[in-house]
């Protein structure tokens, strides 16, 4: 199945963006599970930050001890008052969208690839570019290898050139400017006392087969993610 675009007619008229992003991750992990090795799991991680606010953070509980004041009958306990805050600026936190796929060696605990499905909110504004493109970093130094999937058609960003920016790297195939749609697999591997970035990036369009991405388990073991979006697009009733 060809790459939709899913933000403008006629398929917005069957199915929005986000049910993509939500069915997308859930068929990634149904194909891995007859792929990966026995002691790898795979679990979708679905989080629309603009549509979930915080209630409460703190509450108080009925059995809890309680301040006892004068009229109490017991001793006054000193109420501690804090200085004036040094800023007191009127602002929002950004959103966190994250709608991904982390595949986890069970046996040793520990996550070995995260498939990041980019949102719109990813590449709203550069504070939101920048959250995103800090934990892919973050992730990659950690030894988790990245796959990055950007099917957004509104907004012209290429948050996989801004990794790379930001650590000081660039990749000579992106062009300039850097193509909107793309998929790419990253790895930081060890190479004797230094660590190699590599780097599998595919240039995405309209009308053109999803590429095939490597998800490296191992340094030599590599499983592939091909055939997840156009099971997810059928899923939808997409054409």
């Amino acid at each position: 199945m060809p790459l939709r675009d899913h933000f403008r007619p006629p398929v917005t008229l069957h199915a929005t963006w986000d049910a993509l992003h939500c069915m997308w991750p859930a068929e990634i992990v149904r194909q891995l599970r007859t792929r990966l090795p026995q002691g790898y799991v795979a679990a979708p991680t679905v989080h629309p930050g603009s549509q979930v606010e915080v209630d409460v953070a703190a509450y108080e509980r009925e059995d809890a001890p309680r301040l006892r004041r004068p009229d109490d009958g017991g001793s006054p306990t000193a109420v501690w008052a804090p200085p004036e805050p040094t800023v007191a600026v009127e602002t929002e936190v950004p959103d966190y969208d994250e709608y991904s796929v982390h595949i986890y060696d069970a046996e040793r605990g520990r996550r070995l690839v995260a498939i990041e499905l980019v949102s719109p909110g990813n590449k709203d504004r550069p504070e939101k570019r920048n959250a995103f493109v800090g934990k892919c970093a973050a992730l990659l130094r950690k030894g988790v290898a990245v796959s990055i999937v950007d099917v957004v058609t509104p907004r012209q960003f290429n948050l996989y050139a801004e990794l790379l920016r930001f650590l000081g790297q660039s990749d000579p195939g992106l062009g300039e400017p850097p193509p909107h749609l793309y998929a790419v697999s990253c790895r930081w591997r060890p190479q004797e006392k230094r660590r190699l970035l590599q780097t599998w990036s595919h240039t995405l369009a309209l009308g053109q087969p999803f590429p095939t991405l490597p998800l490296w388990l191992t340094l030599q073991l590599a499983v592939p993610l091909d055939q997840s979006y156009e099971q997810a697009c059928h899923d939808l009733w997409i054409a």
